[in-house]
């Protein structure tokens, strides 16, 4: 796959996607209204804090543009390197996560603002994780995933076990669909370490989860 013809457009992937990762977008919007999203609720730079920091409608809209990140990426990504297209999605589909979940752009903006210490910061990646498996992974994949979700959270309220249920299943129908030659046998790879780095950024949410103590929707930062 990488050899001295192509690393070079495989370096411009990987430094396009953590930078479209990185772009703050909680952080931008939450600053709109004068609240530090580091600051509020579980400090997580990501949809669900917004939404409970400043209502349903930015929450939607932070989580819009954090999926359009992970689209934008990968699009790029095979426009860069359209005879690799499937390990240039793969590539930038974990490295977009990468930039939203240890964003230069928001760590820099804050330890300036702040007066702080340099700390890497940033969401979970679910909604950047989406936007890439918009653009590679089957309808059905899409929907199950999603509708999955929808129903856990309708149900328990609870988003993070929504979301960690929704990848769970989009990761093991991932796998299914390579084993029947019907995906590409690199998506096995994204779909395990892109679900490594979701439970990762996720690790106190199941934790909390575990122990009863996560905050439901609804309820306030």
């Amino acid at each position: 796959m990488l050899n001295e013809h192509n690393i070079m457009p495989f370096l411009a992937i990987i430094i396009s996607s953590y930078l479209i990762g990185s772009l703050p977008v909680a952080y931008l919007i939450a600053k709109t209204r004068n609240v530090d999203i580091f600051k509020v609720g579980s400090g997580n730079m990501g949809g669900t804090n917004v939404a409970r920091a400043l209502g349903l409608g930015f929450g939607l809209l932070t989580a819009a543009l954090d999926i359009l990140k992970g689209v934008v990426a990968v699009l790029i990504a095979r426009a860069i390197l359209p005879d690799h297209s499937i390990s240039a999605s793969v590539v930038s589909g974990l490295v977009v996560i990468v930039g939203h979940n240890w964003s230069l752009f928001a760590s820099v903006i804050s330890a300036v603002s702040n007066g702080s210490r340099f700390v890497l910061k940033g969401g979970k990646g679910a909604a950047a994780a989406f936007g890439t498996l918009l653009t590679f992974a089957p309808i059905q994949t899409i929907l199950g995933m999603v509708s999955l979700g929808v129903l856990l959270v309708l149900w328990k309220r609870y988003v993070s076990l929504g979301v960690l249920a929704a990848f769970a299943i989009a990761i093991v129908w991932i796998i299914v669909l390579v084993n029947q030659g019907r995906l590409p046998m690199e998506y096995t790879t994204y779909a395990l370490l892109m679900g490594a780095l979701i439970v990762l950024r996720f690790r106190e949410n199941i934790d909390r989860l575990l122990k009863g103590t996560e905050r439901r929707l609804g309820e306030p930062a």
